[in-house]
C-alpha cells in the first residue's frame, strides 16, 4: 500500500453498538491499510490488570468508563492506527471531542435484529447479563444514536461478511477525505 495514502495519515476510530464489530473490522481494516490495530476494551482490560466484566462487577460501570477515558486518550497520542472504541465510549462528551480531533470517527451501524442475534452468542457483556438482548439494543440505540451521529462517517453493515464491511469503510473514508479535501 501507497505509504502516502491518506487513509494512513490519522488514527481511525470505530464506534457503534456491541456487536456491529468494531474489534473484527477494525483488525481487518488495519491490516488492509497497514496500520497497527488497538481495541480499547483489551487496553482497559491490561491496565486494570482484570477483565471488562470483573471491572464492572467490583467497580461498576462508572469506574470502568472512567478508565475507559483516560486509556482512549492515551491511545490519541498514538501514530495513527486503527482503533475500536467499546460501545459506550463515544457517549463520554470528553472522549467523543478528543476522538473527533485527533481521528477520523466512523460509526459502524446494522440492524438491531442482526445485532441482538450476534451478541447472544457470547456471555462476556456486562450490560447485557440477565436481560433481553434486543431490549438493551433498543434502549442504547434511543441513547447513543444521537452521539454516534456525530462520528465523521457512518457505515451501514447490515449482516455483511467482515471483508466487505471493511471495503465499504475504506471508500466511505476515501469520499470522506476527497470532500474534505475540496
Amino acid at each position: 500500500m501507497d505509504r502516502f495514502n491518506p487513509l494512513r495519515a490519522r488514527t481511525i476510530t470505530l464506534v457503534g453498538l456491541m456487536g456491529v464489530g468494531k474489534s473484527s473490522v477494525g483488525r481487518r481494516l488495519a491490516n488492509a491499510l497497514d496500520l497497527p490495530f488497538r481495541d480499547a476494551d483489551h487496553e482497559v482490560e491490561t491496565a486494570a490488570g482484570r477483565s471488562i466484566p470483573d471491572i464492572f462487577a467490583d467497580l461498576g460501570e462508572p469506574a470502568f468508563r472512567e478508565g475507559e477515558r483516560r486509556v482512549i486518550a492515551r491511545l490519541l497520542e498514538e501514530t495513527p492506527h486503527v482503533l475500536a472504541t467499546g460501545g459506550g465510549a463515544f457517549m463520554n462528551a470528553e472522549t467523543r471531542a478528543l476522538i473527533k480531533a485527533r481521528s477520523i470517527s466512523v460509526w459502524l451501524k446494522a440492524d438491531l435484529e442482526v445485532l441482538a442475534r450476534r451478541v447472544s452468542r457470547k456471555d462476556n457483556r456486562p450490560l447485557l447479563a440477565g436481560k433481553d438482548p434486543m431490549q438493551v439494543l433498543r434502549e442504547q440505540a434511543d441513547a447513543r444514536y444521537p452521539a454516534y451521529g456525530e462520528a465523521d462517517v457512518v457505515v451501514e453493515t447490515g449482516d455483511a461478511a467482515h471483508h466487505v464491511t471493511v471495503d465499504q469503510v475504506i471508500k466511505a473514508l476515501s469520499a470522506h477525505l476527497e470532500k474534505q479535501a475540496s
